[in-house]
């Protein structure tokens, strides 16, 4: 139901914090522990002017790790999936696709979504580097950030995707929330934490026995 909601308390570490409301593709609403209170501007709850759009995917396994590839360009950095929207493009669909295209997954379910977009800013540099690739120059990337739990085996991943797009990435690991934030691009970095302060939770409280977790009755 689109409608459902996750609500995710902020009472265990600031007990006066309001709630802060996650849209989940999930028919349960779970309450459950975050780590840090997160603004967001409400205006953000469209894309912004001037910004590529697109979805991140926050990849996730049993073990409570993050999918992560490095650029065959970069193997000093580490991403998570990501890709843009074709035009009256479902985000969700978009977000499967990209996954598929980037690293043949297939066998993953879509746990919760970010109810608004995440964007970085690109260099003037990279912005007209880009035209030639987008046919316009953008501002820099914005995109709504999905959360997927990964439920297939390790071969099924592969990097040359599902061969109807170039290759992006040439190495991949699962990598802890520590792991990942670390080894992320400078200019993503800001992103990325915001993406594990909303996601974190869950990710450890589906795999955490030690992570209270409340279905709720309504």
């Amino acid at each position: 139901n689109k409608n459902d909601i996750v609500i995710v308390s902020l009472g265990v570490f600031r007990p006066k914090c309001p709630r802060h409301l996650i849209k989940s593709s999930s028919t349960h609403i779970w309450e459950g522990v975050v780590f840090s209170f997160v603004y967001h501007h409400p205006s953000m709850e469209f894309p912004p002017e001037g910004y590529r759009r697109g979805v991140g995917i926050c990849l996730f396994n049993s073990s409570g790790k993050i999918f992560a590839a490095s650029r065959l360009n970069g193997h000093e950095i580490w991403e998570m999936p990501q890709g843009g929207v074709n035009e009256g493009e479902d985000l969700k669909t978009a977000a499967k696709r990209e996954l598929m295209e980037e690293t043949g997954v297939v066998s993953a379910e879509i746990i919760a979504e970010l109810p608004y977009w995440l964007s970085y800013d690109f260099s003037p540099e990279v912005s007209i580097r880009h035209i030639k690739h987008w046919g316009a120059r953008y501002k820099g990337q914005t995109h709504k950030w999905f959360l997927l739990k990964f439920t297939g085996k390790d071969e099924e991943i592969n990097l040359l995707g599902d061969g109807t797009e170039r290759q992006e990435f040439g190495e991949w690991s699962w990598m802890s929330i520590e792991q990942l934030l670390n080894q992320a691009k400078k200019s993503r970095k800001p992103v990325y934490e915001q993406v594990m302060k909303e996601f974190g939770n869950f990710i450890l409280g589906i795999v955490g026995d030690d992570i209270p977790l409340k279905q709720s009755e309504t």
